[in-house]
């Protein structure tokens, strides 16, 4: 069996080599594997990076993205693959050494058409900031029942990041929606599970990833993935789950309950009980994380948690723009114009 790993990325300079490395160091056949990074016009050193690693490693191939947004270069690799398996891979990410092989064993073996491990969300680096965001995105009251981030339990799940996939499925269910520079994921496993196929989470395909240093960062990329909430549910509306709207249904509760602060005694106290009960709750998830965090994370981490909920509860209600219009498809990352040529 031979396999397509599919990488896309933009502006990556600071992890590309690492994830890389270890794609290029998996065990799997050398003969039967290839891996396609899909460069999105990056203005930084990830294209030379990855040149480097192509002339030194056969497998290697770099393509190019005109459009520089994620669904695009998927859909451009998935193209050019000569892989009956086709795996997503991410530039932020590291992987075991037997992670390719273990796609195509738990393929075989579930039956389920898309298969993925659990995410190990490691801080970019030592500061307070970076911390905190793992610690946030690596809890339950921060990111809710999504699995992938929380639980290490195997089985059929909703959706898993990234993904390994057998080729035919994209004649099945059609290739990534290149509508939504955020949530393609997401909205694709969503027509997995309306075409009745399954999603297997497999804990011994479980990566390491590095998500933004800082706090504010954080916030940033929640509000921006948030607001394509809901024309992501335009374009399939059984693609996100209740976790993925929860944050806008508290925003409005507080907003109401702020409002009702100024106007009665009662507005008052519910408000209090409220928030009250949120920051037991969110002491309670950092307190049991402890062993992982240290003090300082562990007791600002409901704080930061309710800003965080907060930020993306906003982004949804600002999302409801795009039932009127259609979002930008701007890249992600910032870069060389998509429209210009490559030198």
């Amino acid at each position: 069996m031979f396999v397509s790993i599919v990488m896309p990325i933009r502006n990556e300079e600071g992890y590309v080599a690492a994830a890389l490395q270890s794609l290029v160091d998996q065990n799997f056949p050398a003969s039967a594997i290839e891996i396609i990074v899909v460069d999105g016009r990056s203005s930084d050193r990830t294209r030379d990076i990855v040149q480097e690693f192509a002339r030194k490693y056969p497998s290697v191939r770099l393509l190019d993205n005109p459009a520089g947004i994620v669904p695009t270069a998927m859909n451009i690799g998935i193209r050019a693959a000569r892989g009956d398996v086709i795996i997503r891979a991410d530039g932020h990410n590291i992987y075991q050494q037997d992670y390719a092989a273990n796609c195509v064993k738990y393929l075989e073996q579930t039956g389920a058409d898309n298969v993925g491990g659990p995410i190990l969300t490691v801080a970019a680096d030592g500061t307070f900031g970076a911390r905190l965001v793992a610690a946030i995105l690596s809890s339950p009251f921060g990111v809710g029942n999504s699995k992938f981030r929380t639980s290490r339990e195997e089985g059929f799940v909703d959706t898993v990041p990234f993904g390994a996939f057998r080729r035919e499925l994209f004649d099945r269910v059609g290739l990534y929606n290149e509508k939504l520079v955020r949530n393609q994921d997401v909205e694709l496993n969503g027509r997995i599970r309306e075409a009745g196929g399954k999603i297997y989470l497999a804990p011994v395909l479980m990566t390491r990833y590095h998500p933004v240093k800082t706090f504010p960062g954080l916030l940033k990329h929640a509000f921006n993935t948030s607001k394509w909430n809901v024309f992501t549910l335009c374009e399939n509306g059984r693609s996100l789950r209740l976790r993925h709207l929860t944050p806008a249904f508290f925003v409005v509760l507080v907003g109401l309950l702020i409002v009702a602060f100024f106007l009665s005694p009662i507005g008052w106290m519910f408000l209090s009980l409220l928030m009250g009960a949120y920051l037991l709750v969110g002491f309670f998830f950092s307190i049991r994380l402890r062993p992982e965090n240290k003090l300082d994370v562990a007791a600002v981490q409901p704080f930061a948690s309710f800003c965080f909920h907060v930020v993306y509860g906003a982004g949804i209600l600002y999302g409801l723009i795009y039932l009127f219009r259609k979002p930008s498809l701007a890249p992600i990352r910032p870069g060389l114009p998509v429209q210009e040529k490559m030198k």
